[in-house]
């Protein structure tokens, strides 16, 4: 069984009713994805976790309307300088999450991009916050990514992150939001990672 994650009903709007598929609307943002996922997990067991919905992308990572795979997501969860939190008797925060490595190489062998994602707990606005995520290596921001993945692998299920590109991350009059772009790009994702899944290829 296959649980496919999505923040808001509009963004599988394009999605019909398959076997062995369960879907699940967790609601905007970190906490709201983290806690619905970890709920369902816990209560029937998943071979994996899709975790799909609409993203922006940073300057060169990818194109409104580009479906993409994420690679790895992380979350800022340090100070506001980007120091690492000292924590007491040497314990670190958990950063970093990552979609199913075999799964993402099969996506790029079928030509999606895979991309290292950022996620946030308010959208991108200005120019100034997106050449500093970018400089820490964000190529697509989301809002439920790193949650989801990291929700997934304490439940010791896989996981995988897709995200179709609605705008590009700065600031607002130059985003270019296209939601139904966004929405066609992440359904060609969608359909070529559930093929690789019905074939047993990963």
């Amino acid at each position: 069984m296959i649980l496919l994650a999505a923040a808001v009903e509009a963004e599988l709007a394009f999605w019909c009713d398959r076997q062995g598929v369960a879907r699940l609307i967790t609601g905007v943002g970190p906490v709201e994805a983290a806690c619905a996922i970890a709920a369902e997990l816990s209560r029937t067991r998943y071979r994996l976790l899709i975790n799909a919905g609409l993203g922006g992308a940073f300057d060169g990572a990818a194109a409104i309307g580009d479906g993409t795979v994420v690679a790895d997501d992380t979350m800022e969860v340090d100070l506001e300088d980007g120091t690492p939190l000292r924590l007491p008797q040497g314990l670190r925060t958990i950063e970093l999450a990552q979609s199913n490595a075999a799964l993402v190489e099969r996506m790029r062998s079928r030509g999606f991009s895979a991309l290292h994602g950022v996620t946030v707990a308010r959208v991108t606005s200005t120019e100034a916050t997106a050449r500093r995520l970018a400089e820490r290596g964000a190529q697509v921001e989301s809002m439920e990514g790193f949650a989801a993945l990291r929700a997934a692998d304490l439940a010791g299920v896989a996981a995988i992150e897709l995200r179709g590109i609605s705008n590009r991350c700065g600031g607002r009059e130059s985003s270019g939001w296209n939601f139904e772009a966004g929405m066609f790009g992440l359904q060609r994702a969608l359909v070529a990672l559930l093929e690789i899944c019905d074939a047993g290829d990963w």
